[in-house]
């Protein structure tokens, strides 16, 4: 019950804190507000709201809570949107996701990630969700066009066979540059036939997995 409490008041805490955030708006605020972090985090993470960046299981991690909600924000995810997100992770951003758009298609190469994540959102009563042990890294054409799409991952250029199903005004986050360096996060947008390019900031992500994990 102490630790329900104490979560309660962080989670108080961390919404008065997103009010100053300029692109966080009313219903990513809301699904914020019904995804328990504590459900996603480690058992050893004392405040689930804080912004660092944690470790998962198969040696992965999860972005703290603002640089999460950011990355919601400015994926600017609409009621109608399908969303297809490369690196399921803990399950949070797919959580959110799922709260503010239609569908979610998510994939990860570690089957205990796509597990573990699979079971948390149907505790949470998220049902709009299709994982798939996979590692993602041709998209999932299938279910193009998407909306919008979000890899949790770097590519050494823009990934075209993610940009290819896309719809129109249709957009894409990800990470460009060497995989053993300093990356760019950016936002692609289709206009047209072409992609205007915003740069979000600088990042250290790995490069898309090959293959299926088979250990884990």
């Amino acid at each position: 019950m102490i630790v329900v409490n104490r979560d309660r008041e962080r989670l108080a805490a961390f919404v008065t804190q997103l009010r100053s955030e300029p692109l966080v708006g009313p219903d990513l605020m809301k699904a914020v507000e019904s995804v328990p972090r504590r459900n996603f985090v480690p058992m050893d993470v004392e405040d689930p709201y804080e912004d660092r960046t944690a470790p998962i299981d198969c040696g992965e991690t999860m972005p703290g809570a603002l640089t999460a909600v950011r990355l919601a924000a400015l994926l600017e995810v609409e009621p109608e949107h399908r969303v297809l997100e490369i690196g399921t992770g803990s399950g949070y951003l797919t959580a959110l996701f799922a709260r503010l758009g239609s569908h979610v298609t998510t994939f990860d190469r570690y089957r205990r990630l796509v597990e573990r994540a699979s079971q948390r959102l149907k505790q949470l009563g998220i049902s709009n969700v299709s994982t798939f042990f996979e590692d993602g890294r041709e998209g999932y054409v299938a279910g193009s066009p998407f909306h919008r799409i979000i890899a949790h991952a770097a590519f050494p250029a823009q990934p075209r066979q993610f940009l290819e199903q896309l719809g129109p005004q249709a957009m894409m986050i990800c990470a460009i540059g060497p995989g053993d360096g300093e990356q760019s996060l950016v936002r692609l947008r289709k206009v047209g036939s072409r992609f205007e390019r915003d740069e979000i900031g600088k990042v250290r992500y790995q490069p898309l997995g090959f293959g299926k994990a088979e250990m884990l």
